[in-house]
């Protein structure tokens, strides 16, 4: 059976953890770049979902084999910026699921 791993900051990790999935945690986008690449090539894993700002700093040649690649399969997780507020998180999660950018008004 594969297995279900999450790459995320030490703020988010617990959480995960809590679930039961197996957690890998980066303190820097630096460390994110070294380990994304390494769980592609991992056996045993299938599903690697990862913070959305540790996809952006990775290079085209990684981002071109995650694209060809069936497995593992990585899903970017979004990110809740800090300091902004709940309302354009959710709005920016609207727009990635339907595509349109919708403005929730109180």
């Amino acid at each position: 059976m594969y297995k279900f791993s999450v790459v995320t900051d030490p703020d988010t990790a617990a959480g995960f953890r809590l679930a039961g999935v197996d957690v890998i945690e980066v303190r820097s986008m630096d460390e994110a770049k070294k380990i994304i690449p390494e769980l592609l090539l991992r056996d045993d894993t299938g599903i690697v979902a990862l913070n959305e700002d540790y996809m952006q700093v990775l290079d085209d040649k990684i981002l071109a084999k995650i694209e060809k690649t069936y497995r593992p399969i990585i899903i970017p997780i979004p990110v809740r910026k800090r300091g902004g507020g709940g309302m354009s998180y959710i709005e920016r999660l609207l727009q990635r699921a339907i595509g349109y950018n919708i403005v929730v008004r109180r």
